[in-house]
């Protein structure tokens, strides 16, 4: 049974930098696409940042409200992806969740950490 463990939440300023990462085991990593998630309270949950598994040649996407501020990265040889924020905003607050999909059967979620932007 896969496991996610996510890490590196908290408070930030406006303007500031985060950095996620989420730790998989239980699973064989590098055949799984890895994306991260956010939810704000009274939000649906929102797709920001995939990257893809070998196959896809590690294809990455990232939504338009984070486009050009975050970057997601993998590590497949230590199990791991991290998510990188810059020039975060009060509406990226949130709380992220790192999600690794191979089909419906196999997809799994970590417990989720929080960020929060606030002067």
């Amino acid at each position: 049974q896969g496991q996610l463990d996510e890490s590196g939440g908290g408070l930030v300023q406006p303007g500031g930098s985060l950095t996620l990462s989420c730790v998989a085991s239980g699973i064989i990593f590098k055949i799984y696409n890895v994306a991260w998630y956010r939810q704000a309270p009274g939000q649906p949950r929102e797709r920001v940042a995939v990257i893809g598994n070998d196959a896809n040649e590690g294809t990455i996407h990232y939504s338009d409200s984070v486009a050009g501020r975050f970057s997601i990265s993998r590590d497949n040889a230590k199990n791991t992806v991290s998510l990188q924020m810059n020039s975060l905003k009060p509406e990226d607050t949130g709380v992220y969740y790192c999600n690794a999909r191979l089909n419906t059967q196999r997809d799994y979620w970590g417990q989720g950490t929080q960020v929060t932007v606030s002067s």
